[in-house]
């Protein structure tokens, strides 16, 4: 689907055979690394039950990759802009597939949260090297526009296809098929890239910033781990402990790229507004696309009681809906601009969302869940395909890597944060109970306060975003 997508999206393209070829190949990368932070999200009640895991340490299958993805993804971004961006995908897509293969023989719990966090480790090298070489790929003009606008397509894509696919595999073939199938597509990508991509990588001074990488890493997991923590209560101290400690290591880090000489996150970068205003709608977007979305699935099987392929299919909805209104999105883009659609899509989000506050034990799928998907398919698509380009844009190409790294490091972020913080409010609601309707009214809460996260994205938006629409889509020099 994903090559399908990216082959149509530039056919008529006015680059190379070769550029455009390698969009597909670097697309295909993109679509793994998004695919696998949803494919096992159906397998988990069988994976649980398979290998007697409790409910804390199954949201660790899900939080593992997200948080080692976005904590390692600025220093991947920097690597890949120092070490060579071409030679940075080889060894992330080989590691990738390893990580896999160590995934689905995994016997033990600690096994699989283990690859699933080294999944993400890989995914952190891999991301930002593929939108790097895609910039060079395509440096500016249309044509760049239409890439971009695929690749971002892609990312809400390959998050819905990722429930699909999870759903077959766990159903007909083995949850452990959710990592098998990774080996092939890395194969195929690996392969495009290493004939059809040329090397690129930064000038001048390749020094890394380890007190800023330490600083980030410890930071984040202390605040992904005191927002998991806070399931046990908000006065706990291995939540508002974790979460606090956090708050200060990520200020420490600020403090620390704005006086280093050779920063991990260069500030030019994410400083510059309408950049920020991407970075920043990445972050609420994945929150709510990773996070909520979980508990839609959770919804669908174990209160409806949908089979997993069934509430794959069932989820098929949003997918349609987010391709049509990203292609619709991606035509119309030099009319729109990037606040319009950045700015409407979360409405149609935060309503979606809305919509779900009324499941229950009696729910059905077609009043209680399909028009929010529809709803929720048509949101992510708006936002989606300006976001992608506009964190890149007026970026220098010694930041190509560190920039791409940043609007996947905080889409990340975002979605571990939600899980972290959605399962705790799942479990407050609860209050211990199992039943439907106690489950019910916990997966309720969490999309009350999913269409509050998704809302936010609209003044970031409307204050932020200033560019003017003839540069942003390459109809005007910068």
């Amino acid at each position: 689907m994903a090559t399908q997508l990216a082959v149509e999206g530039v056919k008529q393209a006015g680059r190379p055979k070769s550029a455009r070829w390698a969009l597909v190949f670097l697309a295909l990368a993109q679509f793994m690394v998004v695919l696998d932070g949803t494919i096992v999200n159906l397998a988990l009640p069988r994976l649980q039950i398979e290998m007697g895991i409790n409910d804390s340490t199954r949201s660790w299958v899900v939080t593992g990759y997200a948080l080692a993805f976005g904590a390692f993804l600025l220093l991947g971004g920097r690597i890949a802009d120092f070490w060579g961006r071409k030679r940075t995908f080889i060894v992330a897509a080989v590691g990738f597939a390893a990580a896999s293969l160590i995934g689905g023989i995994a016997q033990q719990p600690w096994e699989l949260i283990g690859a699933r966090a080294l999944q993400g480790i890989f995914a952190a090298l891999l991301a930002p090297a593929a939108l790097a070489l895609l910039t060079v790929a395509f440096p500016g003009g249309k044509d760049r526009g239409t890439a971009f606008a695929i690749f971002g397509s892609i990312t809400g894509v390959g998050a819905a296809v990722g429930v699909l696919l999870g759903g077959f595999l766990t159903e007909h073939v083995t949850w452990r098929w959710c990592f098998f199938v990774n080996v092939p597509i890395a194969i195929i990508a690996l392969a495009g890239v290493w004939f059809l991509v040329t090397e690129s990588k930064a000038q001048g001074s390749t020094k890394y910033d380890w007190p800023g990488v330490i600083l980030a890493a410890l930071g984040l997991g202390s605040l992904v781990y005191g927002f998991t923590n806070a399931e046990h209560g908000w006065d706990a101290p291995e939540a508002w402990g974790f979460i606090a400690a956090g708050v200060v290591l990520m200020a420490l880090f600020v403090r620390v790229e704005a006086t280093v000489k050779h920063p991990l996150l260069p500030l030019r970068v994410a400083t510059e507004r309408n950049r920020g205003a991407a970075y920043l709608a990445s972050f609420l977007s994945g929150a709510v696309l990773i996070g909520g979305i979980l508990f839609i699935n959770f919804y669908i099987q174990i209160v409806l009681g949908f089979a997993p392929f069934l509430a794959g299919l069932a989820s098929l909805p949003m997918t349609v809906a987010l391709i049509i209104t990203a292609g619709l999105v991606a035509n119309n883009l030099p009319k729109l601009g990037a606040k319009i659609p950045t700015a409407t899509g979360p409405v149609f989000m935060a309503t979606a969302m809305l919509w779900l506050t009324q499941v229950s034990a009696e729910g059905h799928y077609l009043v209680n869940l399909l028009p929010a998907l529809l709803l929720m398919g048509v949101g992510l698509g708006m936002v989606f395909v300006p976001m992608q380009n506009l964190a890149l844009f007026g970026v220098g190409k010694d930041d190509s890597g560190v920039a791409s790294a940043l609007v996947n490091a905080s889409q990340q972020i975002g979605g571990s944060l939600g899980i972290a913080l959605f399962s705790t409010i799942a479990a407050e609601a609860t209050a211990g109970g199992v039943s439907l309707a106690a489950l019910s009214s916990g997966y309720a809460a969490v999309f009350l306060w999913a269409a509050g996260v998704a809302i936010l994205i609209v003044p970031v938006a409307l204050l932020l975003i200033t560019i003017d629409r003839r540069k942003f889509t390459g109809t005007e020099d910068a």
